[in-house]
């Protein structure tokens, strides 16, 4: 059958590669003029009502040309996304991504490699990268990691491998609730920890209620003497504390626990000590930052994001864990279709399934060993370094203008504050709605987008200066925006006697 030697979904003739070859050309023209071009263009737009009704179109049966679905991207799919790569993307702990990292994707893309396991240069790109963060946390040599989807991933990792630690391997069959492995489990981490650390515990089986939030002190880190009270409680009423999960940046104000006095309260109390540093723990790159980190070293286990302060395009996890035989323990599969060889393909062992849940990988290696190696250490550190000066920049504003109220520390990168004049005559649950609506014109403004949190009860105005490409003037530009926003619907409220100030607003520039 002669089509059973012709079918193929590439170019089927030379003509057909040299007209492909010329619009990849264009379509990574069009990124370079989109990155090269950024300030040009609004932070973020809303998406209009007919461009999202374009993507409510049937399962297409039939072709259509490379040049009219780079057409659509270019004006239904690039103007509308989440902005990330503005430099005035402040509302998220969201890194700005390089060019650098956009070509690596691109050529990840091209090889397509499967990473889950295998005998391949590519697993040796991710098992240098291991190394290095080994080296950076100053881990031991026997430490394993493996690159994930993000710190949720990550953190759940940490997890699941902290609980078979603590109820060994056969827990794996039996399942958490079988009676014979002893008392229940419970964890530990601050009130103001991220809720993927709660998330992990409701997939892992153990449940939410098995988590213990601990308060916060002034400072928002976990407040150790209530840790301390909560761990000999829960002994007395015959339970186990087997976790401590310590916060490196958390993602309200950027706060970073006493690392090294939980790591002295895990070790005492034996328990594993996990830290969730999704932006923070890259800190130990910079030489101002990473003093603040101290204890990190100490821990079992560590969950980050390259693509946040390490600027790598998402997405970009990572999981470090102290003792690489906890992580096989906890995800070593026997199954046929996995056999290892000495020798050929199957050689290698172990391999990254046996690691962590995920059998299909991509190369996102690829992506954090061009950003390491074309940038390296010492300027991705004073990238970092950069955004927690301009943090403190931004603070200094807030604390001198009568009209600006800082709601939180500045510890790292992320400031939270609010517009309040005193003279406006609203309540605080109408300042708290001024201000929810004050950021919503801010983003539709395309000017700047930060977002919102709430911090002693009080809604605040939330920036994260995470972008490589952000610079004093952008402070002042949203600065300027705030006020003169804040303004205007503090003057609206007066003249329309309204007792809600969330009216819309006309925001254009």
């Amino acid at each position: 059958m002669p089509e059973l030697e012709s079918f193929s979904l590439d170019p089927a003739s030379p003509s057909d590669w040299s007209a492909v070859r010329a619009q990849g050309h264009r379509m990574l023209d069009d990124l370079f003029d989109h990155l090269a071009q950024i300030r040009e263009r609004p932070v973020w737009q809303p998406i209009p009502a007919e461009v999202r009704a374009a993507f409510d179109a049937p399962l297409p049966a039939a072709p259509v040309a490379l040049a009219e679905a780079h057409g659509r991207f270019m004006t239904q799919v690039l103007p509308y996304a989440v902005g990330n790569t503005h430099p005035r993307f402040m509302g998220w702990v969201h890194g700005g991504g390089t060019v650098e990292g956009l070509l690596a994707e691109m050529l990840a893309a091209g090889l397509n490699a499967n990473l889950g396991g295998r005998d391949q240069m590519p697993l040796e790109v991710e098992r240098q990268i291991v190394r290095w963060m080994r080296d950076l946390f100053a881990f031991p040599a026997t430490a394993g990691g493996l690159l994930v989807t993000g710190s949720s991933m990550a953190n759940l990792i940490g997890v699941l491998v902290a609980r078979t630690r603590a109820l060994g391997v056969g827990s794996r069959e039996t399942g958490v609730a079988d009676p014979s492995l002893g008392r229940p489990l419970v964890a530990y981490t601050a009130a103001s920890a991220h809720g993927c650390v709660a998330q992990a515990f409701a997939i892992s089986g153990l449940g939410t209620q098995a988590l213990r939030h601990v308060p916060v002190d002034a400072d928002h880190r976990m407040d150790l003497v209530a840790l301390e009270s909560l761990i000999a409680a829960d002994r007395a009423a015959g339970l186990r504390p087997f976790l401590v999960v310590g916060t490196a940046g958390t993602v309200d104000t950027g706060a970073v626990d006493d690392l090294d006095a939980l790591a002295t309260v895990a070790e005492r109390q034996q328990m594993w000590f996990h830290v969730d540093g999704a932006f923070g723990a890259l800190g130990m790159l910079a030489p101002e930052i990473a003093p603040r980190l101290r204890g990190i070293e100490r821990a079992d286990s560590i969950a980050l994001d390259f693509h946040k302060w390490g600027q790598v395009p998402y997405d970009a996890g990572f999981i470090l864990v102290r003792d690489q035989a906890d992580q096989l323990a906890a995800f070593a599969s026997p199954a046929a279709y996995l056999a290892r060889h000495p020798r050929g393909l199957a050689a290698g062992s172990p391999w990254p399934c046996d690691l962590g849940p995920d059998l299909s990988r991509g190369f996102r290696a690829l992506k954090v060993w061009f950003t390491l190696v074309t940038h390296g250490t010492e300027r991705l550190g004073a990238a970092i370094g950069h955004s927690c000066r301009l943090a403190q920049r931004l603070k200094d504003r807030i604390d001198a203008h009568p009209l600006l109220e800082r709601l939180a520390p500045v510890a790292l990168n992320i400031v939270c504050f609010r517009y309040a004049d005193p003279a406006s005559g609203l309540s605080a649950a109408q300042v708290d709605r001024l201000n929810t609506e004050l950021v919503a014109d801010l983003q539709e403004s395309g000017i700047a987008v930060p977002s919102t949190t709430t911090v002693g009860g009080r809604t605040a105005i939330r920036v994260a200066l995470v972008n490589h490409r952000t610079v004093a003037s952008d402070l002042d530009v949203l600065l300027d925006a705030v006020l003169r926003l804040g303004a205007r619907r503090v003057r609206l409220a007066a003249t329309t006697r309204l007792p809600d100030p969330s009216f819309p607003l006309e925001t254009t520039p």
